[in-house]
């Protein structure tokens, strides 16, 4: 049975059960921070485990620390890295009856010592890109690295043995859990706020869209380097928003660049709903794991050009509300830049609405039933 929408299960998990949730760090609320604090409205009793947090304050109980918290290794991950999977053996607590983690490096290892009858579950935004897959994303490249990478992966198999239930967040992710780990899983995509960024008629209407955008953390394997080579070659202006390690750089090219290239550094919620209302397009030509980014971005109407690989493949219908190039010729998203007429803008929002909270709290309280608190 499903909840209805914006239900969460505090009234229907009965009495005495106790549910612990997992995240890895906690240091900004990014897309996995959000698909956790998601799952935590769905779970509100449950306490909350984290490597270790920084940041702005968030709704809910207090978030629970390891001993990395009081390290400095909290402040560089990769020299991390080997120390998450003991860190995760020796969290402070007992007594639960379902254990949900949220893990994009190891936190499906999770384990708590006193477990007896314990289920474990998690939902998996990516087996550890670092360790697993490199090739898609070159800060997994780090010489650090590469002596104890094949010693991670085995410890990540053998150390989540204990894990009853995956759930994915999307085909790609499902395809790399059955390859890397060997286990089944379903697939949950992430929640998106889609009605918030819904525009009305008269936005729709009244908008220039005079620019391309780029939302995202600003890193090398989201290719905003690229975003700048495909606005020059389609001579539309760019607009880039979000903020991160690669801002210097980005500068630098946009500065050299033949387009005018306009940054906005963390935009609010309410600014980032504006920039997409008001974009051409989005460009994304990067390979993700999900992409909740361009999820908003149709959901104002916006259509997406993107790499034709990963979670695009899921969120994007071609020629309807986007375009995909397999490739990462600049020339060839230029040339698609130019076909942005056909796509419906209606179409474009109502696909989005695939992906809504209310129907990622469905799914996460139908799988806690069936495969958790049964």
């Amino acid at each position: 049975m499903s909840s209805s929408p914006g239900e969460s299960m505090s009234d229907n998990e009965g009495p005495g059960r106790r549910v612990a949730l997992v995240h890895e760090w906690f240091d900004s609320v990014g897309g996995s921070e959000q698909v956790f604090l998601e799952i935590s409205n769905t779970l509100p009793s449950a306490d909350r485990y984290v490597l270790w947090r920084e940041g702005a304050a968030v709704d809910g109980p207090p978030m629970k620390e390891s001993w990395l918290s009081r390290t400095p290794l909290r402040r560089h991950k990769a020299l991390a890295l080997p120390f998450m999977l003991p860190a995760w053996r020796m969290l402070d607590g007992s007594g639960y009856d379902l254990v949900l983690s949220s893990s994009h490096a190891f936190a499906h290892s999770a384990k708590f010592r006193d477990d007896a009858g314990t289920r474990y579950l998690s939902y998996v935004h990516t087996p550890a890109r670092y360790v697993w897959s490199p090739e898609l994303d070159v800060r997994g490249g780090s010489p650090l690295l590469s002596p104890v990478r094949a010693v991670l992966r085995r410890a990540d198999v053998a150390m989540t043995r204990h894990v009853h239930s995956y759930a994915a967040n999307s085909n790609e992710v499902r395809t790399r859990i059955r390859r890397y780990w060997g286990r089944e899983c379903r697939v949950i995509h992430p929640p998106v706020d889609v009605d918030y960024f819904a525009p009305s008629q008269v936005e729709l209407s009244a908008s220039g869209r005079e620019y391309l955008l780029g939302v995202g953390r600003w890193i090398s394997y989201k290719r905003f380097d690229l975003m700048i080579e495909i606005a020059e070659t389609a001579r539309v202006p760019l607009v880039i928003a979000g903020g991160g390690p690669e801002e210097d750089r980005l500068r630098r090219l946009a500065a050299n660049a033949r387009v005018e290239v306009r940054f906005v550094t963390r935009p609010s919620k309410a600014q980032l709903r504006a920039l997409y209302v008001g974009a051409l397009a989005l460009l994304y030509p990067t390979h993700e794991d999900f992409g909740m980014v361009p999820v908003e971005a149709q959901a104002s109407g916006t259509p997406v050009i993107g790499l034709g690989r990963g979670g695009l493949l899921e969120t994007v219908l071609p020629g309807e509300t986007g375009f995909l190039a397999d490739s990462f010729e600049p020339a060839d998203y230029a040339a698609l830049v130019h076909r942005l007429s056909e796509p419906d803008r209606s179409a474009t929002i109502a696909n989005a609405q695939r992906f809504s909270i209310e129907r990622f709290r469905a799914q996460i309280t139908d799988w806690v039933r069936e495969e958790g608190l049964s």
